[in-house]
């Protein structure tokens, strides 16, 4: 195995040969990288079987140098850093697979357990040069509750099936005893083992390819472009994005609601955020002890590069335009610009063996809008707003033949409203993920989807007005149960610069004519067959003075159903009336009101505004 002097110098070498990279088979290079990369999630897409994977796309794929160094950009991704500290490179074989999701025992690479990792190491004249990685999030890997994700877990015993990292396949043999292990462990056996198959496959698959890359331009070109590709994202973030930032000191504090298990209240997450000519460190000292139930997150392993690469893409909102900013990847070459202090063992951040870790989506999402909301005081607000979260919902039971079932969907939000437009309605924060279709949830499960719609009024008012969430009604065929994992419950999402927050998450369950909301971690609420349930998703929050917004934009929002006239009144200060071709707006009575609430105000607003669920809790520690 090299010791890390020998990799240091091998990587400081590299670095030095750049200069000579030819700029055609560097633009020839990259290009087959994000091809490979594409390639493979594609494949997975087109073969797996479960609904997480083929229609939420919660996996993931990563390509990385043999010093474990993340090529590609497009996502994020899990690490092979524990697979080569556990097998050392020079001991692996060509047909070698390697899996993992221990949660504490994946160098930071693994988050929660159902987060199944597949490493295929890539080889060169016999030796490897790099590593190609898929991780999904599975429907079921057993613990206590039916989708690996109990909301009441106080141990990570409790969430299901753990594998540290191992060897799947030895030399191109499947491990069938370990194989058989994976399927005793799983609800969902005959689907866990093809997702995992095709995640597999799809990796030695990319493998191939990026072999074919070394055998075309050999091992000395191949490296040498791969350190200008991630001397590149080190320049841009170093040379474009940080300028934008004021040297300086900064600190904000974000919060998460509840953990399942205690009463509601905030669980602090706290950053201070230093910013030099040429670096930005970020200091989480503050964040609250770790939680009894599951949302802790353990990101604080291998100098925090998993936490670093997910939450620098908020820097692209820096660049100039937004189409900039959608050119700029995020690989390894944005370590070189971050570094993280961590707090002392047992927060939220860095908690301990075995605390549970399952909703850790919280805290990882809370992470982002944290970020976005200590830059926004350091660049007078010129960031989105708080955008839309993860969350989980389904159901489970029998069917009318008596056969068990699990539905579970991954709902989008809205997304926070920017100092130039409007939030997006209903994104998903994972790429390219979708609701699923009616047809597939009613002829797979015995549901009936009976509305799927934009929330009205759920974007927080601004001058520009946070993205829609959803509002999808499902009707159950059979006595079951619904699940659910969602954060934002009581906190919307933080309008930013005068916005307003934007609507929290609901689920409702409508029995005998009582609207009864549910909380955000509900391990198995009984149904009888009949009950609606509605799902509500968040609302991005709004950005700016919402009576700032044009009047005409605000009419243009309640003719399409996203703003109501009672909204457009009260938040917008815009007065309508019914008119033959839709609401029209009423200009004298508009400034006037206007004006009125303006006088009203007594205190300038705010740059970050919670929204009222703030109000619930006494205790913000």
């Amino acid at each position: 195995m090299t010791d890390s002097a020998t990799q240091i110098g091998e990587i400081e070498a590299l670095k030095a040969s750049t200069d000579s990279v030819d700029p055609i088979v560097l633009q020839i290079v990259e290009g087959t990288l994000n091809s490979i990369e594409a390639e493979i999630e594609y494949a997975i897409e087109r073969t797996a079987r479960s609904p997480m994977i083929r229609e939420a796309h919660d996996y993931r794929v990563g390509l990385f140098d043999r010093f474990c160094r993340k090529l590609t950009g497009r996502s994020y991704s899990a690490m092979p850093d524990a697979v080569v500290r556990d097998y050392p490179a020079d001991e692996m074989k060509p047909g070698d697979v390697f899996f993992m999701n221990d949660t504490y025992d994946t160098e930071g690479a693994i988050g929660h357990l159902p987060d199944m990792c597949s490493t295929v190491p890539v080889f060169h004249d016999g030796e490897v040069v790099a590593y190609i990685q898929a991780f999904g999030h599975h429907d079921d890997i057993g613990g206590k509750v039916p989708g690996s994700m109990p909301g009441t877990a106080v141990t990570v015993f409790e969430e299901g099936l753990m594998i540290p990292p191992i060897k799947l396949f030895s030399e191109g043999v499947r491990n069938e005893e370990a194989f058989k292990i994976i399927r005793r462990n799983t609800r969902v056996p005959e689907m866990l083992e093809a997702d995992v198959d095709s995640e597999i496959q799809a990796c030695i698959m990319g493998a191939e390819r990026m072999a074919e890359l070394f055998a075309r331009f050999g091992k000395a070109t191949a490296e040498a472009c791969f350190q200008a590709i991630l001397d590149k994202t080190t320049n841009v973030f170093r040379d474009e994005l940080l300028p934008k930032i004021e040297n300086g000191t900064y600190y904000w504090e974000d919060f998460i609601e509840h953990d399942g298990v205690t009463d509601p209240k905030l669980h602090k997450l706290a950053l201070t955020m230093t910013k030099t000519d040429d670096k930005i460190v970020l200091d989480f000292n503050g964040t609250a002890p770790q939680a009894l139930g599951p949302i802790n997150w353990p990101c604080d392993y291998a100098d925090g590069k998993f936490l670093i690469k997910w939450i620098a893409p908020i820097l692209r909102n820096l660049a100039e335009t937004p189409e900039r900013a959608a050119e700029i990847l995020v690989n390894e070459g944005v370590c070189e610009v971050i570094d993280v202090v961590f707090p002392p063992k047992g927060t939220l951040l860095t908690p301990i063996r075995p605390a549970a870790t399952n909703a850790r989506s919280f805290p990882l999402l809370r992470l982002l809008g944290l970020l976005a909301g200590v830059i926004a005081q350091a660049v007078d607000g010129r960031m989105p707003a708080d955008q839309e979260t993860i969350r989980y919902t389904g159901f489970y039971g029998r069917d009318p033949n008596g056969n068990e079932f699990l539905s579970r969907e991954v709902l989008g939000g809205g997304s926070g409203g920017r100092y130039y437009a409007d939030g997006s309605d209903v994104i998903h924060i994972v790429p390219d993920s979708r609701n699923q279709p009616a047809e597939f949830s009613e002829t797979r499960y015995p549901v009936l989807v009976e509305k799927l719609a934009l929330w009205t009024d759920s974007g927080g008012p601004g001058c520009y007005r946070g993205g829609l969430g959803y509002e999808k009604d499902y009707r159950v065929l059979v006595d079951c149960h619904t699940i659910v994992t969602a954060d934002r419950v009581r906190l919307g999402c933080y309008g930013l610069n005068g916005g307003k927050a934007g609507q929290p998450f609901g689920v409702y369950v409508d029995a005998d004519g009582r609207n009864e909301k549910l909380g955000g971690l509900v391990d198995g609420e009984p149904l009888e067959a009949g009950q609606l349930v509605r799902i509500r998703t968040t609302g991005g929050g709004g950005w700016g003075d919402p009576l700032e917004r044009e009047p005409e934009r605000v009419q243009v929002d309640v003719l399409q159903g996203k703003v109501s006239f009672e909204a457009a009144r009260s938040d917008y200060g815009v007065i309508l009336s019914p008119g033959d071709d839709g609401p029209e707006v009423d200009f004298e009575a508009t400034k006037k009101l206007r004006a009125e609430l303006r006088d009203s105000r007594s205190e300038p607003l705010p740059m970050i505004d919670r929204g009222p669920g703030m109000n619930m809790f006494t205790d913000k520690t």
